[in-house]
């Protein structure tokens, strides 16, 4: 179980470039004029995840499969993308099918490149995004409320649950705050995820700093921090030309960059951490001689349907799950050292499956 992260942004930003350095590629075309990139670039990357490292040594895994994320670089929007100004009708279009949106936002100084409203304001770079958004959100609603009015007339059950939840949205809108700070029932979950509203989506602020800032932020990043704060939002604070840099070493020689610059890890793992958290994700591990492989889920998701994730049998299937805790696994030096030491635990169906948990499921087929 993966996820789409729409990485979103005015023009100029660094959203290309950090993409580039994201999925070591240079598939998206990082250049001073907006709308380079015009058709979204979709990358593949590994969540790095050292614990995986740690298993397949201790098991003497043949291969090891780190679980994936995607990235979507998206066109620049500029103000008026919610009436169709510049990309705006496709830029909407690429960030519906998003799970989540980063927010790049310009927080450095550089005359050679051009901003596209001749200013360097990264909170009012991410009001006029949002504003954007918004506008697209309140005049889907408003159609959709007029194509609902008949099936409503009918008695329609699921028409009246939408026309509720988009009601509650729109009110939101047009207090001036986006869908997601409506309050949403766990039986209207479902419901509400296939409005595929555009504010509804997380966000996460990705805060793109000059090199000699990229280890403590700059005074503009303190003010998305602040921002986001208010917001209850995230945010993460990376140089994309480092970043970029990076990507081009050998991990010995790139770990030895990020250390000349201050810096403990690359911003990848930073930026992937704070999206997991973005959306509730963990990973938990399966384990033996030929494969050590990681697995995201959902928080809280119970182990049938952890299970399910692997192969749909296996859900189906069901039986129990063979569980052992990372930290137990590792302190056994394997199953059998965590079996002896009793921390070997059989698990059914209502079990929740923790981050880290190294599970071997058994199921009837």
């Amino acid at each position: 179980m993966g996820f789409r992260m729409g990485i979103v942004g005015l023009p100029n930003v660094g959203k290309s470039t950090l993409f580039n350095a994201l999925t070591r590629t240079a598939a998206a075309q990082a250049a001073n004029f907006p709308f380079c990139t015009i058709e979204p670039n979709v990358g593949e990357v590994a969540v790095p995840d050292s614990r995986l490292d740690v298993l397949a040594e201790i098991a003497g895994s043949k291969q090891i499969i780190p679980t994936r994320m995607t990235f979507v670089d998206i066109a620049g929007l500029v103000r008026g993308a919610s009436k169709g100004e510049g990309l705006g009708n496709q830029f909407l279009a690429n960030i519906r099918e998003c799970d989540a949106i980063a927010h790049v936002l310009r927080c450095f100084e550089d005359g050679d490149i051009t901003h596209v409203e001749g200013r360097i304001d990264p909170v009012a770079d991410a009001e006029t995004i949002e504003t954007e958004l918004m506008l697209a959100d309140m005049d889907s609603i408003e159609r959709r409320l007029a194509n609902l009015a008949r099936k409503l007339k009918g008695g329609d059950k699921e028409a009246a649950d939408q026309d509720r939840l988009l009601r509650a949205a729109l009110a939101a809108l047009e207090a001036g705050k986006p869908a997601r700070t409506v309050q949403v029932a766990d039986d209207d979950q479902r419901t509400w995820r296939l409005l595929q509203l555009l504010t509804a989506k997380p966000v996460l602020y990705v805060c793109n700093v000059e090199e000699a800032s990229a280890a403590s932020g700059n005074s503009q990043s303190a003010r998305v921090a602040d921002m986001a704060k208010a917001q209850g939002a995230a945010t993460v604070v990376i140089s994309a030309r480092i970043e970029e840099e990076i990507a081009q070493l050998p991990q010995d020689e790139a770990q030895m960059f990020l250390s000349e610059m201050g810096l403990e890890e690359a911003g990848l793992d930073r930026l992937i951490r704070a999206g997991h958290q973005l959306l509730g994700l963990q990973t938990y591990f399966t384990v033996g001689p030929k494969e050590a492989r990681a697995w995201t889920i959902s928080k809280g998701m119970l182990a049938p349907q952890a299970a399910g994730v692997i192969h749909g049998d296996f859900e189906k299937g069901f039986i129990r799950a063979e569980t052992i805790a990372y930290e137990d696994y590792v302190a056994g030096r394997g199953e059998a050292g965590a079996k002896e030491a009793g921390k070997f635990r059989i698990e059914g169906k209502t079990y929740e499956v923790k981050d880290g948990d190294v599970l071997h499921f058994l199921f009837s087929g």
